[in-house]
């Protein structure tokens, strides 16, 4: 959560989290921050820890202390750890593998080469019984594929000699994904093109007379379209010294890229008679939630701007928000439950079509009640004007008595 102030780290106390610089995902770097950590439960998504880090900690090195306190919580009860690709470090990999604590991360992009992946043949992995939520209604032609392989991923230590971490791989291949990937490479490849054509016709001109500045310009198109694994250019002079530009997309490297597209990896220690590789995925989706929980926090429970000026109370303002988190959360999983297995509803939006109902839609449409103040001999009532108000406190066994029924 991005902060705007001074906010000194002289001026503030330490027992709290310190506001101060660090890598914010919107690329907002010339603002402090304070971090916030949600762990949530795979039935609901429901937010049973949140912990306040400070602005400079790294990701990575939040898992250990997060993980102990699950621990904590869960006491003796067994619980999987299912985590993004921060979790993977070896310091990380090494606490979990000596606490015991079962987990499913993926494997960062940068320690699987595009190479493993791209000799990797979809047709020898095994196809998994699972249908995402998002293509439940879709014709089976048109739903998202998940094929599945397993090998094996070891992590060596920071020093040479040291114990070298095996855990198994699952890889994983997603039409869906590979399908992005192709459309993202295709755009990138034509906005390219686009920049490269237009440069080719201005070398020579006002702004391009030189054959360095023509090669100057080519760099920077290749490195901000990310194509200069592919793209292979030349800067020709004539007799006068007027350059010109060539250039072209190597057509063998794009085929190999081609190939590793919708492959990804996961790691885990659970063994293959207590989760097989297509299980592993399947309960590697639920990580999902807690992405959810995130967008929660900054969406329908985002505060209005608020000047606190000391960390203590900007973290006490997070757990505020936490606490409503937890409630927002237990409501919408109270009336999934409420509805039964299928856990949709119609009367949610105007087209009365049946959906899943959210935190954010419940609360939407109770916010909407009226509360009739009374007298002496008339006590107050809640006024109830549409079905779908009285069809939720139903649900969430909210007992309004002395109610005024829906007209409709």
């Amino acid at each position: 959560m991005s902060v705007h102030g001074a906010y000194l780290e002289e001026d503030q106390d330490d027992q709290f989290p310190v506001i101060k610089y660090g890598h914010p995902k919107d690329r907002r770097t010339d603002l402090k921050q304070v971090q916030v950590g949600l762990a949530v439960t795979g039935d609901g998504g429901i937010p049973v820890h949140a912990r306040v880090f400070d602005g400079g900690a790294a990701e990575v090195s939040q898992v250990v202390g997060a993980m102990k306190d699950l621990r904590r919580l869960a006491g003796r009860q067994k619980f999987l750890l299912v985590a993004d690709a921060k979790l993977v470090s070896y310091p990380n990999i090494a606490a979990l593998l000596e606490a015991k604590v079962p987990f499913i991360a993926p494997v960062p992009a940068v320690r699987v080469k595009d190479g493993v992946y791209a000799a990797l043949d979809p047709g020898q992995a095994a196809v998994v019984d699972w249908v995402p939520a998002r293509d439940a209604g879709k014709d089976p032609a048109e739903r998202e594929i998940y094929r599945v392989l397993e090998d094996v991923h070891t992590l060596a230590g920071p020093r040479k000699g040291g114990p070298i971490l095996t855990l198994r791989r699952i890889l994983v291949h997603s039409t869906a994904n590979a399908a992005g990937q192709r459309a993202a490479r295709a755009k990138r490849l034509a906005k390219a093109a686009e920049d490269l054509d237009k440069l080719a016709r201005a070398a020579g001109g006002r702004h391009y007379r030189t054959a360095e500045k023509v090669a100057a310009r080519a760099g920077v198109i290749a490195a901000k379209r990310r194509v200069a694994a592919c793209l292979s250019w030349h800067v020709h002079e004539d007799e006068a010294g007027v350059p010109s530009l060539e250039w072209g997309f190597d057509q063998d490297v794009l085929d190999a890229e081609a190939k590793a597209d919708g492959w990804y990896a996961l790691i885990t220690p659970l063994p293959a008679e207590q989760a097989d590789p297509a299980q592993v995925l399947i309960q590697y989706k639920g990580q999902g939630s807690v992405e959810r929980r995130y967008a929660d926090f900054k969406g329908p429970l985002a505060v209005t701007p608020v000047f606190v000026q000391h960390n203590r109370r900007a973290a006490a303002l997070i757990q505020v928000i936490c606490l409503a988190l937890l409630v927002f959360c237990l409501i919408e999983r109270q009336v999934r439950q409420a509805l039964g297995p299928e856990q949709t509803m119609a009367g949610l939006y105007p087209d009365n079509r049946r959906v899943r109902p959210t935190g954010r839609m419940i609360l939407h449409h109770l916010g909407e009640l009226n509360l009739r103040i009374g007298n002496v001999t008339d006590p107050p009532t809640v006024q109830i004007t549409r079905g779908v108000q009285l069809h939720l406190l139903e649900l969430l066994g909210i007992e309004v008595t002395q109610t005024r029924w829906p007209q409709t």
